[in-house]
């Protein structure tokens, strides 16, 4: 693999090579780190610690944890990439990301922090004037606001004890959860959202879930790594914490 490029007057690194130098200082730091803790007789976490979670998700139940996580640890510096994007760890160089997800395909390794359920909503006025579907086949006939290319298996239900992956179809698309929320709550069309979103316009009767007897299975919340051996303290540090922080009584509700 090609690392530099040499010319008469300079030398620079490929792409190749600037990854595989940002990864050696990693672990020239990780071993400093070591080093440092056993000599102090200390195993005080440090260092920098690399963050990926969904956008509105992520405003909302990673951001504010990661604060208290830093004060916890102040000589962990944090860094957090929110996007609906599904990020690829390695490439990224991202230690840790959240994903709320079946993660039945994936080879990383995932710890389950928190359920979470997926359902069909829309508002009232949208279902006033175009109806209610009563089946996952009427979504055909209806406007579905669809998350960008990271839905790109497209919205599952369960239909004959199986799970089917149905591809939907509508005039808006977005990549941001957020906005997707907002226009089904301005009656622009059917949103499948995850249950901690929209649990307060339920409530409150802003959004209304159709579809129910054929919601799917829940779509965990984890936190996902490469691999699990020689998990950074920091990272496992970060995990326990939210985790901590997911399943203390009535954080849900």
């Amino acid at each position: 693999m090609k690392l530099l490029v040499r010319t008469t007057r300079r030398i620079a690194l490929t792409q190749e090579g600037s990854a595989f130098y940002e990864d050696c200082q990693r672990i020239l730091l990780d071993l400093r780190e070591a080093e440092s803790a056993v000599a102090s007789g200390s195993a005080r976490a440090r260092g920098h610690l690399r963050l990926s979670a969904p956008a509105y998700f992520g405003r909302r139940h990673v951001a504010p944890h990661v604060a208290s996580f830093q004060r916890l640890y102040p000589d962990i510096r944090v860094t957090l990439d929110l996007s609906d994007r599904l990020v690829d760890l390695a490439r990224d160089r991202i230690d840790c990301a959240i994903r709320i997800s079946d993660l039945e395909d994936s080879s990383l390794v995932a710890v389950r922090l928190a359920e979470n359920r997926r359902v069909v909503v829309a508002s009232p006025a949208y279902l006033a004037q175009h109806g209610m579907p009563k089946t996952p086949a009427d979504l055909d006939q209806h406007d579905c606001l669809s998350l960008g290319e990271s839905q790109s298996r497209g919205w599952t239900f369960k239909m004959d004890g199986q799970l089917v992956n149905l591809k939907v179809r509508g005039t808006l698309e977005c990549n941001d959860g957020a906005v997707l929320h907002d226009w089904a709550l301005q009656g622009l069309g059917l949103a499948w959202r995850s249950l901690w979103e929209v649990k307060d316009d339920l409530t409150q009767g802003r959004l209304v879930t159709v579809l129910d007897r054929y919601s799917s299975p829940d779509y965990p919340v984890y936190a996902v790594v490469a691999q699990r051996k020689y998990l950074p303290s920091r990272v496992r540090l970060f995990i326990e914490h939210l985790r901590s922080v997911y399943t203390s009584t009535g954080y849900w509700e």
